[in-house]
């Protein structure tokens, strides 16, 4: 099997590495604008200098002999990535999000679904053995059906201030709403446990601790020119020294030595002050959804968090759920009749699983690899078609966010559709 890649940075990796050492697939191909990149991808895969691209659009003109293209540019290019790779008839991995616009995730569906084409967004949350236990047991009815749930997603401190701050996704302009690029996960997820598309949706959140007026008295634009550096927590130094050679660090420069670190705090993005940058994205948002089913969930992001990990509480008819991914720990209760009797309990201990996104990465590769070329064998667990409601859903809640107002969101598809 022939694969080629659109965007060599650290999902991209993750992704070709997996086809190409566990899969046994040859990456044909390969395009990044950072040169850095390309060469490195080149190296680790053997892609001939012919195959190297600057830019996605070139490689797809190209039209190597594959069979399927793994899409991981940025959010922005998606659309044009896709769309012209559809038309190839390569079966297509697309990171996400599908794209920041929601007439663009449309026309991705539409396009896909006009075609037969095998799409498959990579909601890699889907794919865990905590959500996929967490979607088994409520499927099950044990409890009953589901009444509301309340989900949080700690982004955590130092992962926001790395992605959403110095970052590539620091500026809804430049990429994506943080609700969007980073929990469009998170909504998928409450959309696969409740089987039910989103009915109302009402947001409220900002940017309320990375700005210029909590930069420490006395600081620098960056951290190595910075008098308060040794009292901040955010110093570049402090962030990426003691992971030297993991992520984050390895996401700043090819080069993991002190050395190739300290041209990256002086030349990079990530050596900037975390309260003078250019970032525009929320560091916390909280979001209300009424399903049209009737359950209600409550959603919250945020970057005030020490831990990086996802909590929800599911609460069902005749008991509840809390689990916790960073744990590996699911708690189900079966309600009581009265405070002073014993209630049943089953805790489930998912364990530490292996790989990226708790296994999530190597089971999503499984099942795009398992269809290339097969269309008669369905649709993935996170098809383009089941994965489009959850970006309409983030494009709602960021409108509600912005004009203080309750989005319907038949209304919302109505005006969508009006604006083709």
């Amino acid at each position: 099997m022939r694969i080629a890649l659109i965007g060599a940075g650290e999902r991209g990796f993750v992704y070709s590495q997996y086809a190409h050492g566990i899969l046994g697939f040859e990456i044909a191909a390969v395009a990044d604008p950072i040169e850095s990149r390309r060469e490195l991808a080149r190296e680790r895969f053997n892609i001939p200098a012919s195959m190297s691209f600057k830019e996605g659009g070139e490689l797809i003109a190209a039209s190597p002999q594959i069979d399927a293209l793994i899409i991981a540019s940025q959010d922005k290019d998606h659309y044009a990535h896709t769309m012209a790779a559809i038309e190839k008839g390569w079966d297509i991995l697309l990171e996400k999000p599908i794209s920041p616009d929601a007439r663009e995730c449309l026309a991705i569906s539409e396009k896909a679904k006009a075609t037969s084409s095998n799409v498959t967004v990579c909601h890699v949350l889907r794919y865990t053995p905590f959500f996929t236990k967490l979607k088994e047991i409520v499927s099950s009815r044990v409890l009953g059906p589901i009444v509301a749930i309340n989900h949080t997603e700690n982004i955590g401190n130092f992962h926001m201030a790395h992605s959403f701050v110095r970052g590539n996704w620091r500026n809804s302009a430049e990429s994506s709403p943080i609700i969007m690029q980073k929990s469009c996960h998170d909504l998928d997820i409450l959309l696969w446990l409740t089987g039910s598309g989103a009915k109302r949706i009402s947001s409220f959140g900002g940017l309320s601790y990375f700005k210029e007026s909590n930069a420490p008295e006395g600081s620098a634009d960056r951290c190595l020119d910075c008098a308060a550096a040794e009292h901040c927590r955010f110093d570049v130094r402090k962030a990426y020294f003691p992971v030297m050679g993991s992520w984050p660090a390895r996401v700043l420069t090819p080069d993991q030595t002190a050395e190739g670190l300290l041209q990256a705090f002086r030349d990079g993005p990530y050596g900037r002050c975390v309260f003078k940058c250019d970032n525009n994205v929320c560091d916390h948002q909280s979001t209300a959804i009424e399903f049209e089913n009737n359950v209600t969930a409550t959603f919250t992001l945020s970057g005030m968090t020490n831990r990086i990990c996802r909590a929800i509480h599911i609460m069902c008819e005749d008991g509840e759920i809390y689990g916790d991914d960073g744990k590996g720990e699911i708690i189900i209760t079966k309600f009581r009749s009265n405070n002073a009797d014993g209630y049943e309990r089953q805790i489930i201990h998912i364990g530490s699983v292996s790989g990226g996104h708790g296994g999530g990465d190597e089971a999503l590769m499984n099942d795009f690899a398992a269809g290339i070329g097969k269309k008669e064998a369905g649709e993935s667990r996170s098809s383009i078609h089941k994965s489009v409601e959850s970006h309409l859903m983030a494009c709602a809640a960021e409108e509600s966010r912005l004009t203080n107002r309750t989005v319907c969101m038949s209304e919302f598809k109505e005006r969508l559709a009006s604006q083709k």
